[in-house]
């Protein structure tokens, strides 16, 4: 039942306030919040959410995992242009307004405070017809130098390893095992941003992609109408529950172009930047080559030992 007194409110008032120190922004308790940016560069917005997974983190309680879901569905996608995060304004969307909001709002401060982000605006709902929790955020952050995210024929691919089904395709996953839960359901998605920023210092790389909503298939992206050619190496197998996925009759191409399938960031680069990385990054390893083509994903299956054409 939505409270119109908002019991909750100025305890998330001080939730949100204490995001307030940062390097990058200051920030004025009003009306709403007013800020003052103290960056250089060119600045982006990326919005996001976690979707079907919602419903499990509704039904286990895991906050915490939930709110590292909606920051790393962002963080990633920002990590394609090399960005450096420092501000979001979110939206909560809850069944019932009870104490697990307040849980929810505590578990998202503290994960900004660790990423030196900002909270400044937001909004919580209540929609009494939903099963599911919703967290949705809009992330801002500034590039201070802009390259180009393409592929380049003759390039090295370089997969680094998911932590398991991350945050997309769980319309997919409900619809095999219905409320049917598993630890897998609720297991955060991996952040990359922080090692993508490091690689970009040290090395030069050339495209990227986080393998979220069209998997393995956004690769076309950033592929500069060449090919892209992979066999995944056993160290980057997909992890038992795409197996399970895989024997419920989901045919190949519906679970690369659904899923991570163990991959949850692509970089290409030279042979010479692939083994620096690898080196650097020990989830990371060479799982393909970029030839040059006509734009098409040939993905040797983990699952069959088939080639699968995307």
């Amino acid at each position: 039942m939505y409270n119109p007194i908002k019991p909750y409110k100025h305890e998330i008032l001080r939730l949100i306030e204490s995001t307030w120190r940062t390097p990058y922004i200051t920030v004025s308790r009003a009306v709403y919040p007013t800020f003052t940016t103290h960056i250089r560069g060119k600045e982006i917005d990326h919005t996001d959410g976690i979707g079907t997974k919602g419903f499990y983190h509704w039904k286990t309680g895991t906050f915490h995992a939930a709110a590292i879901d909606a920051l790393a569905m962002n963080l990633n996608d920002l990590a394609l242009v090399r960005a450096v995060p420092y501000k979001l304004s979110n939206h909560i969307t809850v069944p019932l307004e009870d104490e697990r909001v307040l849980k929810i709002v505590r578990a998202i401060t503290d994960i900004c405070k660790a990423h030196k982000i900002a909270i400044v605006g937001g909004e919580n709902s209540f929609h009494n017809n939903a099963d599911g929790l919703d967290i949705s955020m809009t992330v801002s952050g500034f590039v201070q130098d802009l390259k180009p995210n393409k592929m380049r024929t003759g390039d090295v691919l370089i997969g680094f390893k998911s932590n398991g089904l991350h945050s997309n395709g769980f319309s997919k996953v409900r619809k095999v095992f219905g409320n049917k839960m598993r630890k897998e359901f609720t297991q955060p998605t991996a952040i990359y941003l922080d090692t993508i920023l490091k690689i970009s210092e040290r090395c030069d790389v050339h495209g990227m992609m986080h393998i979220t909503g069209g998997a393995f298939a956004k690769l076309k992206d950033v592929l500069g109408g060449n090919d892209a050619v992979i066999q995944v190496p056993k160290s980057l197998k997909p992890q038992k529950i795409f197996y399970d996925l895989y024997d419920h009759h989901l045919p190949n191409r519906a679970m690369y172009t659904t899923f991570n399938c163990g991959i949850g960031f692509i970089v290409s680069c030279s042979e010479k930047d692939a083994k620096k990385i690898c080196e650097f990054v020990p989830d990371a390893a060479v799982i393909g080559e970029v030839k040059k083509g006509s734009g098409k994903i040939a993905i040797l299956s983990s699952f069959d030992g088939k080639t699968v054409l995307l």
